[in-house]
């Protein structure tokens, strides 16, 4: 019996958690990001201030502007869009934090497709 009057309270608790994420702390600095293509892993740098975000990827860098819509959520739009795709927004959502890196879900502003990656703050 008690068993049965503990299960509902730990299923409460549990549905409770919320993951702690410390947005704050990657709004602005110096950043990783590396991710796999057909096998090749790849690497993008980037750094970002409170509302434009400067990004080098195979030698070359672009810049977009950056507009949060909440402290773990931010819009991207490319600055000097190059064709139609470069030209949508990309949504960006911050899942977890930890000390030096954060967990992130992104897609085009719009489709239901999302991605997920890991990037990391390098020392300033």
């Amino acid at each position: 019996m008690k068993k049965l009057l503990l299960f509902p309270l730990l299923l409460l608790v549990v549905s409770c958690y919320n993951v702690e994420r410390n947005c704050q702390d990657f709004r602005t600095g110096k950043f990783r990001f590396d991710y796999e293509v057909d096998g090749v892993v790849k690497t993008t740098l980037f750094e970002r201030n409170d509302s434009i975000e400067i990004e080098t990827y195979n030698g070359k860098t672009d810049t977009a502007s950056i507009r949060w819509t909440n402290d773990c959520e931010y819009i991207l739009k490319k600055l000097h869009p190059k064709n139609m795709a470069e030209e949508k927004s990309i949504s960006m959502k911050i899942l977890t934090t930890s000390e030096n890196s954060y967990t992130f879900e992104f897609g085009l502003v719009g489709s239901g497709q999302k991605q997920k990656g890991t990037v990391t703050k390098l020392e300033e």
